[in-house]
């Protein structure tokens, strides 16, 4: 049989992984803004040595995520950072950058290394070559539909994980869009005034007046994040059956009860699925649970898995 596939999940506090560790999950992503990009919240290096103790308490990963965009000041801290975390225990750290994996290479070769270049990780060749080069998973993009994601997979010759829950970015910018914005329409902001999680601002296309995007600034620019939420539960067994390594459920933007029952949703179709493959049913009331707490205004759909994406 296939290797039970892991459920994973960003987590923004040590509160919140306690409380998602309980509910199901078998990993999560964490970090801090300097090297992570979109996260729920702010790792300091002495939280991510605490949240290593939680996690294999619980017998769970705890994986860093330093998939920021690596500029010349940020290289110099990599070596002694990436030594923490494995002195810490760390399971594995997410990049982007090819800094990040020579330093862990040369650092601390027994860090599990996971590739994530967002949109242009489409194919299982390109997979194969980060892998030859020390990666051990491949993040793929939300952009691939089912076929060429099961369809890569007896190809392929790392691990790998697909989102499978919440929302995407669509659009990221180094520059504070939004306070530019503000300062040009004459409404300037504050030194120091939050644009980030919690502002609550989103974006309205003329076209589509019903959809909103939300939009926040951080330290790493502005990002834009889709309008609905990828839901695949029901088709769940698909992934599975094809061999995906793991599962992640998106927790940004929402609230922590929301994210606990969505664990908890995918965690009964994980296992009913391992324990009988063959004889595994979709349990309407996984799906049907999930709806009853979702934003209205945010429609659950199956992302790209049923597109065909033009690059």
């Amino acid at each position: 049989m296939t290797k039970k596939t892991e459920l994973m999940v960003p987590a923004g506090s040590l509160a919140e992984l306690e409380r998602y560790f309980a509910a199901g999950a078998d990993a999560a992503l964490i970090g801090e803004a300097k090297y992570g990009m979109r996260l729920p919240g702010d790792f300091s290096i002495d939280q991510i040595a605490e949240a290593v103790r939680m996690a294999h308490h619980h017998g769970a990963k705890i994986y860093v995520s330093m998939g920021n965009l690596m500029t010349n000041d940020l290289l110099k801290d990599l070596p002694a950072y990436i030594k923490q975390l494995a002195d810490f225990d760390v399971d594995g750290v997410e990049f982007g950058d090819p800094a990040v994996l020579q330093t862990v290479r040369e650092t601390a070769p027994q860090l599990a290394l996971h590739w994530n270049a967002e949109m242009t990780s489409t194919n299982y060749a390109t997979a194969n070559y980060w892998g030859s080069k020390g990666a051990t998973r491949v993040v793929f993009a939300r952009e691939l539909n089912m076929d060429e994601l099961t369809g890569m997979h007896p190809s392929l010759e790392i691990e790998s994980e697909v989102q499978v829950h919440g929302m995407t970015n669509i659009y990221h910018s180094k520059r504070r869009l939004v306070q530019s914005y503000m300062t040009h329409q004459g409404r300037p902001v504050k030194p120091g005034e939050d644009l980030g999680l919690e502002r609550g601002l989103f974006l309205i296309e003329a076209e589509r007046p019903d959809e909103k995007f939300p939009i926040y600034e951080d330290r790493n620019g502005t990002h834009i994040m889709s309008s609905d939420d990828i839901c695949i539960i029901e088709d769940l067994h698909l992934l599975m059956g094809a061999g995906v390594s793991s599962f992640k459920i998106e927790t940004l933007l929402k609230s922590i009860s929301y994210n606990e029952l969505v664990i908890h949703s995918y965690r009964e179709a994980i296992d009913a699925y391992f324990k009988d493959p063959e004889g595994y049913e979709f349990d309407e009331t996984w799906i049907e649970n999930i709806r009853k707490v979702q934003d209205p205004e945010r429609e659950l759909t199956f992302g790209f898995y049923y597109k065909e994406q033009v690059y």
